[in-house]
């Protein structure tokens, strides 16, 4: 059943729309201080689907990534009170836990890694803020850290250019099946223990 066929040619028709680098951008601001879809998501395609643009994108990315991580950084900062609440109750409550004791560690370090990190980059800015990270190396920090993930992701993609984008079209609903598959098997064996 080709279900994931349809969607990724969807993903790329989208990814050439001329008002595709702001959407990038508002997404990319808005994962760094509350929303949970990554960035990557619509950059890999988009540098896949326009290769000689991948520089910007990823420049784009990043700067409205780090914009977004400063809001989350004010989060921390000024509302964790009002936010702590929701935060308990949330699924994010042990990352952020593990974000402070980062911090306790490695201080600007865990700013830099949580751009790689399976930890939500949200997580970080909100409790970097919260423990009053000094601005400027929070701001460094993610400069590198952010830019170094997303230059990666567009660079790959845009070398993989339209033999990649021809191969995922080829195998994209195997993957997609795949992907389902695990996420059942996962599911499935955390109901179980």
């Amino acid at each position: 059943m080709k279900l994931f066929s349809p969607l990724y040619r969807r993903a790329m028709d989208w990814s050439r729309h001329p008002r595709a680098p702001w959407y990038l951008g508002g997404l990319s601001f808005a994962e760094s201080s509350f929303f949970p879809v990554p960035p990557d998501v619509m950059l890999a395609p988009m540098a896949l689907a326009n290769p000689p643009r991948w520089w910007r994108l990823a420049l784009i990315t990043t700067l409205a990534s780090v914009l977004g991580g400063l809001a989350g950084y004010l989060i921390g900062y000024f509302a964790l009170d009002a936010i702590q609440p929701w935060l308990q109750e949330s699924r994010y409550w042990p990352a952020y836990q593990t974000a402070v004791e980062w911090f306790g560690k490695w201080g600007f370090w865990a700013v830099f890694v949580a751009g790689f990190s399976p930890i939500p980059y949200k997580v970080f800015t909100i409790a970097a803020g919260a423990l009053s990270m000094a601005l400027l190396p929070f701001t460094l920090a993610s400069i590198v850290g952010r830019g170094l993930r997303f230059f990666l992701v567009a660079g790959l993609m845009a070398w993989g250019g339209a033999r990649m984008e021809e191969a995922l079209h080829r195998y994209i609903d195997r993957l997609g099946w795949a992907v389902v598959l695990v996420v059942v098997i996962v599911g499935l064996w955390i109901g179980l223990r």
